[in-house]
């Protein structure tokens, strides 16, 4: 059943997005070879703080054997998503980073994802990055009531060359709003093994492509959280928060500007 949400509510979730979206920007620009981790976390920290909203991942009970210790999931390389923010680990150049963030405010969830070079990169990790970033984008385009969530996924996996990447299929993108994760699931590529679900005004999305330089097949670290590649091919990860509205999509969470991408 779809999961709609209010115009009220889509008008926090929009107020909340441009908070996470300033807070974002914020871990983007310490980006650079010799910055470690937790700075990032540091300053997406208070932005969200400041701004009155709740960091939503930091205490989350999601999958861990521990509550998620930070503010954003900041994952390096071959690690995919959920890496443990507050880590003392410096970036270094040739570096890519991904940078996942959430926040609650005035009650509503937002969720959203970037993957930004650290310094210099190989041309193959930029090439990695643009791929992911556009397949999101794709998803995005869509997201169209009258539409099916199988739609999505089509239009994500088209966006991305299967003979040269790989798209993570343990995690999938997802509804969003009343909490940090809600129906439906959102994957990113075609599959059966998911209920389809009709699209409809007013339901909000997470729509966020996992995409590796190798295989799909992915592993938990022993932290309980970060996970990684099991072939330690790089990876990259770009997520909006989005809603249907009667004139097609809306992103809620304005993507940071990210040099050189």
């Amino acid at each position: 059943m779809a999961n709609i949400k209010t115009a009220e509510e889509v008008q926090a979730m929009r107020e909340g997005g441009a908070l996470l979206s300033k807070a974002l920007q914020a871990a983007v620009d310490l980006v650079k070879p010799g910055v470690k981790m937790h700075e990032l976390d540091e300053a997406a920290t208070k932005v969200l703080e400041d701004g009155g909203g709740r960091p939503s991942f930091r205490g989350y009970k999601g999958g861990g054997t521990v509550p998620f210790p930070s503010t954003v999931c900041i994952s390096r390389n071959e690690e995919v998503v959920h890496g443990v923010g507050t880590r003392d680990v410096t970036l270094e150049e040739g570096d890519i980073v991904g940078l996942d963030i959430g926040v609650w405010y005035k009650d509503m969830a937002t969720d959203m994802a970037v993957t930004v070079p650290v310094g210099t990169i190989a041309p193959e990790r930029l090439a990695l990055m643009r791929t992911t970033r556009d397949a999101m984008y794709a998803g995005v385009e869509a997201a169209v009531a009258g539409k099916m969530v199988s739609d999505i996924s089509g239009a994500v996996e088209d966006a991305v060359d299967t003979k040269k990447y790989g798209i993570v299929k343990a995690l999938v993108g997802h509804g969003v709003g009343h909490k940090v994760h809600e129906d439906p699931h959102v994957p990113n590529f075609r599959s059966k093994s998911f209920n389809d679900a009709d699209l409809e005004v007013g339901m909000c999305l997470a729509i966020e492509p996992m995409v590796t330089g190798g295989g799909h097949d992915i592993e938990t670290a022993e932290d309980g959280w970060t996970i990684t590649t099991i072939d330690k091919s790089w990876a990259a990860h770009f997520e909006v928060t989005m809603t249907i509205t009667e004139n097609g999509p809306e992103i809620l969470t304005p993507q940071p500007e990210i040099k050189g991408l």
